[in-house]
């Protein structure tokens, strides 16, 4: 199997060591030898017909700070390289670009020109674009795989199809984004917003620019990529009503009531919501650190309620390879797990 890996960022490399702690499994339970024949990030395109050694490459990286100027650089721009490389299946690790998709949606129509499959974990072009790239693919007899988009390491996306198909969704409500989840969790500790916001960037939870996962907007793509999953809605960005945690205090008098609160995702039927929440503590979605929980409400069952950690460079790369194999059995016509 002849792989394109766009993204050479921590998901990347977690991918591709991945890979190469499971190759002999993923050989001899599946019958996958994946091959990486391209990889490109924003600096350079890197292409071998014959495969890449990705070891060689990253020390490359880690050495010279960059990619360009290794022997094997081609002179292509990432969508070209798309298009044009003898490959089966794009995987794509790119930064999501919340606000159009984009360059990764360009990425995913590329791939769709030349007949490849796609594996991503980039939620921009699904919070635009889902419902049209899903048909596009399907209507072409292809894949477009993205299990590593929501939840990281957590299955939210493969429980709600495989362990609920046919029962019909009614809501969805969940904590999805790790980063304001641990800002909370201090802040219920006595710690102020600031404050709170510096330590979860000491720690490589939030990035230099959190706007994404303090005001909501991460939480809203994810929440769009889930309800389209689970109940078909055919929504976009544009249909989430958002409110991040900036000015949310946690006061000792609701904690002393059981309470908490939380930045919820909420879909039930076509009224999609990002905001604080107050909920009990006894909640499932009152996880700690930063965990995430999604519940989903079955029509016949009930609630069900999964959590796990969420973004992650082991945890993505780990959804990656699921859907890796579950590609490969789709195209030996056998049904996945």
């Amino acid at each position: 199997m002849r792989l394109i890996l766009l993204g050479l960022g921590v998901v990347g490399r977690a991918f591709l060591e991945q890979l190469k702690i499971e190759r002999r499994d993923l050989y001899e339970s599946y019958g996958i030898n994946p091959s990486i024949v391209a990889v490109a990030n924003s600096k350079a395109r890197i292409y071998n017909p014959e495969g890449i050694d990705t070891g060689s490459l990253i020390r490359y990286k880690e050495e010279r700070g960059t990619l360009e100027g290794h022997p094997d650089e081609v002179d292509m721009e990432s969508a070209g390289l798309v298009r044009e490389i003898d490959a089966e299946v794009l995987v794509d690790v790119t930064p999501s670009n919340l606000t159009n998709g984009e360059p990764s949606l360009s990425y995913l129509k590329a791939a769709l020109i030349s007949g490849k499959h796609v594996i991503t974990s980039n939620k921009g072009p699904l919070a635009w674009e889902m419902p049209a790239l899903l048909e596009m693919f399907r209507n072409k007899g292809l894949k477009l795989l993205f299990s590593g988009a929501v939840g990281g390491g957590t299955p939210f996306l493969r429980f709600v199809k495989k362990c609920l198909s046919g029962e019909r969704i009614l809501s969805i409500r969940g904590v999805i984004n790790g980063t304001s989840n641990y800002i909370l969790n201090r802040m219920e500790e006595g710690l102020s917003f600031r404050i709170a916001l510096e330590e979860a960037r000491r720690l490589g939870y939030a990035e230099a620019d959190p706007s994404a996962d303090i005001d909501g907007w991460d939480s809203a793509a994810k929440l769009v990529i889930l309800s389209n999953w689970a109940m078909d809605l055919g929504v976009t960005m544009n249909d989430v009503r958002v409110k991040g945690i900036r000015n949310v205090e946690i006061s000792k008098e609701l904690l002393f009531k059981g309470k908490t609160i939380r930045l919820i995702a909420s879909a039930d039927d076509s009224d999609l919501k990002v905001q604080p929440e107050e909920i009990d503590k006894s909640d499932p979605l009152a996880v700690s650190d930063a965990l995430n929980a999604v519940s989903f409400t079955a029509e016949i069952s009930g609630r069900h309620t999964l959590v796990g950690k969420g973004a992650g460079g082991r945890e993505t790369a780990a959804a990656l390879i699921r859907d890796l194999v579950e590609l490969k059995m789709y195209m030996r016509g056998e049904k996945p797990c």
